[in-house]
This record gives C-alpha cells, sequence and structure tokens, in this order.
C-alpha cells in the first residue's frame, strides 16, 4: 500500500518511489499539514525494504511555492502547527513553542536527508524558499529548464531555519551562497547549474522527470546494501555539524522571528505591496 495525504501522494515504479508534492491548485505551497504529512511519508518509504530510491517531484505548474503564507499565519503567530491553536500568554513560553515548532518543521526535510535511501529532486516551474530547504536535503537535484528559484525569507524579514542554511554551503560555493541568501533574488534553472545546486537542467517538466527517474531505475539496480551503506559514509561527515547549526538556528529564530519586520512582511504580502522594513 502507497502511504498518502491530502497534500503529498506516492507512485511506484518497480523499486523506485516517486513522492509527489500533490497541491497544483496551490502550486504545492507548504501548509500546516504538510510538515506533519511529509516526514511521515518519506519514512515510511524508508521502512520499506521494496523501496530502493525516492523521486521527489512536484504536480501541476511548479514544484512548489514555498510556505503557504496564508494559511500558515496562524502558526505563526501561534507557535503551533495546529492552525486553530492559541499563542501562549508569556513571552517565555511562546518563544519556547516557536522553537519546538521549528524544530518539527526541520524534521520534515531532514527525513529527506536521514532517509537510508538516496532522494532524487525533479524540479521545474518554481522552487522557492521552503522548496530550496526541500531540495537541499535531497541526493541528487536535476531542474527544468523553466525553473525559478530563490531563498526568499530574506525579503520576508525572517531567517530561513529549516535547512537552506545548514546544507547549501556543502553545495555552492561561498560567493554565490552569499549572493542568493542575502538578496532573496530570484535565478534560473542556467545559475543553478553553474553554482552546483543543481547537476542536470532537462528541457522541461516532463524530460526532467525522466531524467530522474533514469537515475533512480540507475541506482535500484545496484546492491541496495551497498548503495545505502555508501549514502551513510558520504552522510557521516557531515551530519553532526547540520544538526548543530540546525538548532542554532531555531534558537535565533525563537528569539527573534516575531518582529515587527515580519508582521510588516505578512502586511504587505496581503496588500500585494513591496515591504517597508525598518529592523525592528
Amino acid at each position: 500500500m502507497n502511504p498518502s495525504s491530502d497534500v503529498v501522494t506516492v507512485e511506484r515504479r518497480d523499486h523506485v518511489a516517486i513522492v509527489w508534492l500533490d497541491r497544483p491548485e496551490r502550486l504545492n505551497a507548504f501548509g500546516p499539514g504538510f510538515w506533519i504529512e511529509f516526514p511521515s511519508i518519506v519514512d515510511a518509504l524508508a521502512e520499506d525494504d521494496s523501496v530502493r530510491v525516492l523521486v521527489v517531484a512536484g504536480k501541476g505548474r511548479a514544484f512548489t511555492s514555498g510556505l503557504d503564507l496564508t494559511a500558515f499565519a496562524p502558526s505563526m503567530a501561534s507557535g503551533d502547527l495546529d492552525p486553530h491553536a492559541t499563542a501562549p500568554p508569556s513571552g517565555v513560553a511562546h518563544r519556547r513553542a516557536t522553537y519546538r515548532m521549528i524544530k518539527k518543521m526541520q524534521r520534515t526535510f531532514s527525513a529527506l536527508a536521514d532517509c537510508p535511501k538516496p532522494v532524487v529532486a525533479a524540479v521545474h516551474g518554481y522552487c522557492i524558499g521552503a522548496g530550496v530547504d526541500l531540495i537541499t536535503a535531497c541526493d541528487i537535484r536535476y531542474a527544468a529548464a523553466d525553473t525559478t528559484f530563490s531563498v526568499r525569507e530574506t525579503r520576508i524579514g525572517m531567517v530561513a531555519d529549516v535547512g537552506t542554511l545548514q546544507r547549501l554551503p556543502a553545495i555552492v560555493d561561498p560567493s554565490s551562497l552569499a549572493e542568493v541568501v542575502y538578496t532573496g533574488k530570484d535565478f534560473g534553472a542556467s545559475e543553478a547549474l553553474a553554482m552546483r545546486l543543481v547537476t542536470r537542467v532537462e528541457p522541461d517538466a516532463e524530460a526532467v522527470l525522466e531524467a530522474a527517474l533514469r537515475t533512480a531505475e540507475a541506482i535500484a539496480r545496484n546492491s541496495p546494501l551497498a548503495v545505502q551503506g555508501t549514502k551513510a559514509v558520504l552522510s557521516a561527515a557531515t551530519r553532526s555539524g547540520v544538526a548543530d547549526h540546525l538548532d542554532y538556528v531555531a534558537l535565533w529564530n525563537a528569539a527573534f522571528l516575531h518582529s515587527d519586520d515580519l508582521a510588516e512582511a505578512m502586511a504587505a504580502f496581503v496588500d500585494k505591496r513591496e515591504p517597508r522594513f525598518e529592523g525592528h
């Protein structure tokens, strides 16, 4: 049986599992439920001996537009993934709740990095914000030529806190990293290839999925014990450093996330205007 949810579905092709981001009407934006359901599905596939490789792809016009700011606003206010939760009354309790929520969200993408099976990302359309967090937790990243990438958190008044700042330094050069994370700029597949964020660019969404599946099938033909052992050895050198840095940013955002700048970013998003940040 394939694990599934309202926002993620799974398709099997022999020993390859395609994990589809399946909310195309919202460009596969990540609402509160995604952060709970996605790691559960990845964990179930990690335990399934018939699965040797995972491919993560998005249905519809985009891989993902990132965090669903409209749906997630109540969680950001309360520090709880339950959209109906109310904020704790005290500042300390609120910061503690925010810290716990960030740690749960970090686990969503760490499930991919910690998965013993290789994970291939097939990206098209948009890969924005938390989408970059997701693909940096994958082992192999391919993109369609039409893909737009952005590490957009600084443009909405926050520090990226679910994996990008911890995993990108091992993937791209320091200057490219600084440029994209400080500016929050949009950049295309050719620039992503040049900075080594992706290793292959294909003409369109269909071609990039086919390329990802060819690679996944080639991996799946090898000894699963040897492949998984190789991933474990490759991951061992970086795992503890990433974990420490994830905890650092969770503590940072628990202290500073609820700023006037973040409130201004949310208001600007609703009003469809450029935010006016004051640094408070």
